[in-house]
């Protein structure tokens, strides 16, 4: 920021930039003035012969996940994966000073080729948070990149539910290849008769208690605390043959999708059986009893995974 003022019968500029601070005393005021922009634009753009180095993106990013990741659980290898692709996008060396705006917009629209807008605001929000901070706490840029840059809208809401043909394809997949295949179907019947998501079902064999009628679901990102989830009948005879797993979630999602996209099913996720399990819960149970199941603080998001047609509820009644 530059500051000019009179000093008797001269003008005095002051300049305090990233870090730097010069004074100098000129005739005028339009000197001063003229001085205090070249300066400050000289130690933006790096040129001006005392400017430091700076920090890069590549140390921001690694002093993100080493002091700022670790508080997170499960957070690690996504928000290293992402800081991998950003840095990748800008190089290691960009200077975090140098990244504004018009970067980002470029970085935005080039995300959106390939990934939905919902991937971008959540890319977004790990990346805004590293540059509050430099901004804030470790001081090595002065302004938001972020300000100013148009962000994309959220995804509709899915409606979208597995019927009973699809889910069969998928399961005879599994029996009839075995191996990884087996356990990511095993997992998906999981989901379907309890409504747990993808990693809670592959941690869900390990956690059932017969005798309790409970699957207990270790912490996770959203859940600081293991949780202990109630099952249907149905759900426990799923649970009851099911062996421990060892395939990851994050092998078990991409496996799954490329699954789907062999058997030719489109438009349908993992995530989908959730909403298909608590859709067909939703017929046997009073809603306090589903969020019980569905484990949702606030009792209005279930209605984004109650899935049921128009159709389907009128001819019920």
């Amino acid at each position: 920021m530059a500051y000019v003022s009179k000093k008797g019968d001269k003008w005095r500029a002051q300049v305090v930039k990233l870090g730097i601070r010069k004074t100098a005393v000129w005739d005028t005021k339009r000197q001063a003035q003229d001085w205090a922009a070249k300066l400050e634009s000289e130690i933006v753009a790096g040129s001006y012969k005392h400017s430091p180095k700076g920090s890069t993106l590549r140390d921001s990013c690694d002093k993100y996940l080493k002091t700022v990741t670790p508080g997170k659980r499960n957070a690690d290898d996504w928000e290293r994966r992402r800081f991998e692709a950003f840095c990748g996008h800008f190089g290691d060396d960009k200077l975090m000073r140098l990244i504004d705006s018009r970067a980002l917009g470029e970085w935005r629209d080039k995300r959106l080729e390939t990934v939905s807008g919902s991937t971008v605001l959540r890319e977004v929000n790990l990346y805004r948070n590293m540059f509050k901070l430099a901004r804030r706490e470790w001081k090595i840029i002065q302004d938001d990149p972020f300000d100013g840059v148009r962000l994309p809208k959220e995804n509709a809401a899915r409606v979208t539910i597995w019927r009973w043909q699809q889910i069969k394809r998928i399961l005879r997949a599994g029996q009839a290849r075995g191996g990884k295949t087996l356990e990511i179907t095993q997992a998906f019947h999981i989901g379907l008769r309890t409504s747990l998501r993808l990693q809670e079902a592959l941690a869900a064999p390990g956690g059932y208690s017969a005798a309790r009628k409970t699957v207990t679901i270790p912490p996770s990102k959203t859940e600081p605390l293991p949780s202990v989830v109630p099952t249907t009948h149905a759900g426990r005879r799923v649970l009851a043959r099911m062996p421990q797993f060892a395939v990851g979630p994050n092998e078990a999602s991409v496996l799954f999708s490329d699954l789907c996209g062999q058997l030719g099913i489109e438009g349908l996720q993992f995530r989908d059986s959730r909403a298909t399990a608590l859709t067909l819960m939703a017929r046997k149970m009073d809603i306090l009893t589903l969020q019980k199941f569905s484990r949702h603080k606030d009792i209005r998001q279930l209605s984004i995974y109650y899935r049921e047609t128009a159709s389907e509820i009128s001819n019920r009644f």
